[in-house]
């Protein structure tokens, strides 16, 4: 299985940095997420997801970096949190991540919402 390395995009659209890597089991997305097709950007990201929890079946670590993201892009993190609990579900071992600014109190509501939402255990980490 192939490693997933994105370069983030300064410009408009916006897109994220993305290392999935299929030897260590890290995922990350990184940066701003803002794009009007967001459909087409994280189709290839849930695939690879599925395929690893079906293929690999080792540990993700699966780190959020996000500084920005549409409302699009949170039912493309929503449908990534939903590939991890049926993981998790299934016996796999997942841990999540989740990098927040001290000083941002609108991204940690948005963390403590997909906390409810997904029925995942998120750590919210402060940087």
């Amino acid at each position: 299985m192939k490693n997933i390395v994105i370069k983030s995009s300064p410009g408009e659209p916006f897109y994220p940095l993305i290392n999935f890597n299929a030897q260590t089991g890290i995922c990350e997305l990184s940066g701003e997420s803002y794009m009007e097709d967001t459909f087409k950007f994280y189709s290839p990201l849930l695939e690879w997801l599925n395929d690893y929890v079906s293929e690999i079946k080792k540990p993700i670590t699966f780190n959020f970096k996000l500084t920005y993201f549409n409302t699009n892009s949170s039912r493309a993190m929503l449908d990534i949190m939903d590939i991890l609990l049926k993981y998790e579900n299934a016996g796999g071992e997942i841990t999540v991540n989740w990098y927040v600014d001290e000083k941002d109190p609108d991204m940690k509501d948005e963390v403590e919402d997909f906390i409810i939402e997904s029925g995942l255990k998120i750590n919210l980490i402060e940087f």
